[in-house]
């Protein structure tokens, strides 16, 4: 080897030393930042756990959870409904500030593409993000082409990889989607969806009930896919079409797999359970795990799919350095819509526990939600607060978390709180709004709920849900009477003034971040 060759040679290695250490002090910097996974169930009470009270069944991975990490007693989902929830989840804006509401399974994308998201951020900060499970905020820009590219979608808002039941389960189109396209879809059969008149010439609930597996309502009553009639017509795409069963060990593998790829570097889970929301068809061998019928075998069947998340991070060798916050979209419902025996087989079990309402009501039980923080590395098992906290600042606090400033204008209803949920401050929230047909706000003991044109009869008609609305103020002390029946508005009218001044300013505040 010449003098040449020998100084080439030298380059040559010290470039691949310098590339390793590189690559290495990226590595190590990457391995100080925690993985995060969000787990966020469908409907489930703050009774509907073993650890928060349940009663007819049994749910001991969750309660793992709990023991070996903080339960939060006094924690809150932004709405009484799921949509608006996971807006502000993923946001960090409370959702009446777009008018969020449920929507169909055709609507338009919820989230504008460039809106700061927590997976957006997320991504700024050198993580892979995926959402695995529901998601009911919306595809494209409306008039979606089920059969070509579906978007804008999560891809556009800062999730690296999606796998999604597009709106919910009772919803049509009932099909799976991976990234922007129709898993499974054969293109000789396009799939057609209608939420007006009925397309095609499927069986519907209302004209072919000797075919379905349980009953539904009017709503529910339209196309049959899996024996059990939605909400919506669709036609076409018979080889991509869903069986409800086997979603949540299909979400479980997406899972597996985004974790087996991002297993070296930090990572972002949102995994979006389907479950325990109608139509309620868990796996038979999870039939007759509980007294409560279809009901709690589905929260038994959700219990088992977070055991087997948690023990694949475990596997993994990731989960010590893994942030997981378990929680729900919304309160509970027994019947929304389906005959599926909930309400005849409740018993003694109390899904919203002491907490009055539950799903699309103003009182407690409609946002105050279980749920969980749990890091090996940081939070010292065994703890229960009573701290108040909600969703909505999950946002800042985990930009808190990775010293992150947020920028004017981003997450604008977030505020940071990582203190409460690593367990190092029991104090929390000062105040909160909780939404749902109406505004409320908490204010340590104190919970008032503003006045209402609409006195929302229908949730107590459709669902038997004390929906709270009234043309009067309701005002309601917690600490001391925490199920909401004796209402103080008459006793302290400065308060009510107070707290309803309270929420016109949150109603109509700037967007920015001051």
């Amino acid at each position: 080897m010449n003098w040449k060759q020998s100084i080439v040679c030298s380059l040559a290695v010290t470039a691949i030393i310098g590339a390793s250490t590189l690559t290495y002090a990226q590595k190590k910097a990457e391995g100080d930042k925690p993985n995060i996974v969000v787990v966020y169930v469908d409907d489930l009470g703050y009774g509907d756990l073993s650890c928060t009270g349940a009663k007819g069944v049994e749910t001991p991975n969750v309660d793992k959870l709990a023991k070996g990490g903080i339960l939060f007693t006094d924690a809150h989902c932004s709405a009484a409904t799921c949509t608006p929830s996971r807006y502000s989840l993923l946001t960090g804006s409370y959702a009446f500030r777009i008018n969020a509401a449920v929507l169909k399974g055709d609507a338009p994308m919820l989230i504008a593409p460039g809106t700061p998201t927590i997976p957006s951020m997320l991504q700024q900060n050198g993580y892979k993000t995926a959402v695995i499970g529901k998601w009911h905020l919306g595809l494209g820009n409306g008039n979606v082409d089920w059969n070509g590219d579906v978007k804008p979608g999560p891809l556009e808002i800062g999730f690296d990889y999606s796998y999604l039941i597009p709106a919910t389960g009772d919803r049509v189109p009932c099909v799976l989607l991976e990234n922007h396209r129709v898993l499974g879809l054969d293109q000789k059969d396009p799939i057609t969806v209608s939420y007006g008149d009925k397309v095609g010439n499927d069986p519907t609930g209302t004209e072919n009930p000797d075919l379905l597996r349980y009953g539904a309502d009017t709503q529910h009553a339209n196309t049959i896919v899996n024996g059990v009639s939605r909400i919506g017509y669709m036609t076409g795409g018979n080889s991509a079409r869903w069986k409800d069963e086997t979603i949540p060990y299909q979400m479980l593998s997406k899972a597996r797999n985004f974790i087996d790829e991002n297993q070296d570097r930090p990572f972002f889970l949102y995994f979006a359970f389907h479950d325990i929301h109608v139509p309620r068809l868990p796996d038979l061998r999870f039939a007759g795990k509980s007294t409560l019928g279809v009901r709690g075998d589905a929260i038994a069947q959700m219990d088992y799919i977070t055991g087997q998340l948690v023990d694949y991070l475990e596997e993994k060798g990731v989960l010590n350095n893994t942030l997981i916050i378990f929680s729900s979209d919304n309160g509970p419902v027994l019947n929304d819509g389906y005959s599926d025996k909930a309400v005849e087989l409740v018993g003694e079990h109390k899904p919203g526990g002491i907490y009055r309402g539950g799903k699309y009501s103003c009182y407690e039980a409609g946002t105050r939600v279980p749920t969980i923080a749990y890091w090996p590395n940081k939070i010292k098992g065994g703890q229960t607060s009573n701290a108040l906290v909600g969703h909505v600042d999950l946002y800042a606090s985990i930009a808190s978390l990775l010293n992150y400033e947020l920028k004017n204008g981003e997450a604008p209803d977030s505020f940071n709180q990582l203190d409460t949920y690593l367990g190092n401050d029991s104090k929390g929230r000062s105040e909160l709004i909780e939404e749902a047909y109406a505004l409320s706000i908490r204010e340590g003991k104190w919970k008032y709920i503003e006045p209402s044109k609409n006195t929302g009869s229908w949730i107590m008609e459709l669902k038997d849900i004390e929906g709270g609305l009234s043309t009067e103020a309701q005002l309601f002390n917690l600490e001391e009477d925490p199920s909401e029946q004796n209402n103080l508005a008459a006793s302290y009218p400065k308060l009510v003034k107070k707290l309803n001044e309270k929420i016109k300013k949150i109603r109509v505040q700037e967007q920015s971040r001051k």
